[in-house]
């Protein structure tokens, strides 16, 4: 960032009050100018006083020098001008002094009062030193000329500093505040791309949070319900062949269905990736991907890998009779009722209930195998309310010991929030496990 003010000091590094060594070189040129000046000066000071003419050097020299300090004190340094104007030397000190004064900070009655009392004084000694050469000389002049002269005079030797030092100030002053508005404008943008890369950030965590629940609701329920085909199988192999057969053959379904969900979601995450590299050489933004993952997670393949070509959109609330048959056929004590006039509803929603009733009886197949289930579902005026409820597992039910990574009911939620609507889930006081949700129809 550009810095100003006492940054810009600090790397700049001047002796003492100077900012800059270039200004501590020249204030201590124009001081050794304006002293020399001055002890000249006082010579015919000193002798017209009936003073030593080294009293008149010396007082010179020290007059002159305190234009050293005119950026410290300007004040003092007009003030000194002012005390030695009387003794007609000091006009490279006025002259400095009074453009010093103008271009500083102080206040304008301030420099306006000094700078008056200055041309009052110039003015005073030009007319009595003109008025003595005219005598001296024994000039033929006009009475005009006298004073035309101190006054032009004492005009041109305090006029054009104190308006160059106003200029100069403002101008100065201009630039510090500009400096500063950059400075501020540059804070600010920081602040913004510092804003922008946490929304990013947060974007990215938003969308990888749902990539994830897109996945889990893709792949979760069936292989749950493989496992528990597998174990069923494991269990009827030597008893029931034909059973285990239809197991065996459930399985090989099961296993198909979740692969080829998972290789369309997949194969549009790769060709994102491969086009927007295509693009732009980078990686794809992950809201592209998010949207490319749920677009693939949202459509339902039925029948084995040959005949994915025919494919419905979906999940859609239709297919809630098929899914509890899968559970039914996994050995799953199941009912469905439905209540309300069954209609459509937006795609989203009716995706969500379906995910919703899903993800609830795969939690049953993994903690409450042979539970009785029930599932409800309710089709109201302006919402959907649906219901999975199961008894609690019998102790003698065979276990497939089925993994949980402990998301399924916080995606639940976190869908069934994305709609606007309510989830509620837990145990029932009959020693079961209720999962309940309503969306907004709209």
């Amino acid at each position: 960032m550009t810095t100003t003010g006492e940054e810009h000091v600090t790397a700049r590094g001047g002796p003492w009050w100077w900012t800059r060594r270039r200004g501590a070189v020249l204030d201590g040129g124009l001081a050794v100018v304006s002293a020399v000046e001055c002890g000249l000066e006082g010579v015919p000071f000193a002798r017209e006083a009936g003073l030593p003419v080294a009293v008149g050097v010396v007082f010179g020299l020290l007059a002159g020098s305190v234009l050293l300090v005119r950026r410290r004190w300007p004040i003092a340094v007009v003030l000194v001008a002012i005390a030695v104007t009387p003794a007609a030397m000091g006009f490279l000190l006025g002259i400095v002094g009074l453009y010093s004064l103008a271009a500083s900070e102080v206040p304008r009655r301030i420099i306006a009062s000094l700078a008056g009392m200055q041309l009052v004084g110039m003015l005073i000694v030009m007319f009595v030193r003109v008025r003595q050469d005219v005598a001296r000389e024994d000039l033929d002049v006009g009475d005009w000329m006298v004073p035309f002269a101190a006054v032009t005079t004492s005009l041109g030797l305090t006029a054009p500093p104190l308006l160059l030092g106003l200029y100069v100030g403002a101008r100065r002053r201009l630039m510090e505040s500009l400096r500063e508005r950059a400075d501020s404008l540059e804070l600010e943008l920081q602040l913004l791309a510092e804003r922008a890369e946490e929304r990013a950030e947060w974007a990215r965590n938003e969308e990888r949070t749902r990539i994830a629940r897109e996945m889990h609701d893709v792949v979760a329920h069936r292989v749950s319900l493989m496992v528990v085909h597998a174990a069923a199988l494991q269990a009827v192999a030597r008893k029931d062949p034909e059973k285990a057969v239809k197991n065996a053959a459930l399985v090989g379904d099961m296993g198909r269905q979740a692969l080829t969900e998972l290789r369309e979601m997949l194969g549009v995450l790769r060709s994102g990736a491969e086009g927007a590299g295509r693009r732009e050489r980078a990686s794809v933004p992950l809201a592209a991907v998010g949207a490319a993952a749920a677009a693939a997670a949202s459509r339902a393949v039925d029948g084995s890998e040959g005949a994915a070509g025919g494919a419905v959109e979906g999940p859609c609330l239709s297919e809630i009779d098929e899914l509890v048959g899968q559970s039914a056929a996994a050995g799953m004590v199941v009912a469905l009722s439905v209540e309300g006039e069954v209609r459509s509803y937006a795609r989203e929603v009716e995706s969500t209930a379906y995910r919703v009733v899903q993800e609830a009886l795969t939690n049953v197949h993994k903690h409450a195998a042979g539970a009785k289930t029930y599932v409800r579902l309710a089709h109201r005026v302006s919402e959907i309310a649906m219901q999975v409820e199961n008894e609690p597992p019998q102790e003698a039910a065979s276990s497939a010991r089925l993994p949980s990574g402990g998301n399924g009911l916080v995606g639940m939620k976190e869908r069934v929030s994305a709609l606007g609507g309510v989830f509620v889930s837990g145990p029932t006081e009959a020693g079961g496990f209720r999962v309940s949700a309503v969306i907004p129809a709209s």
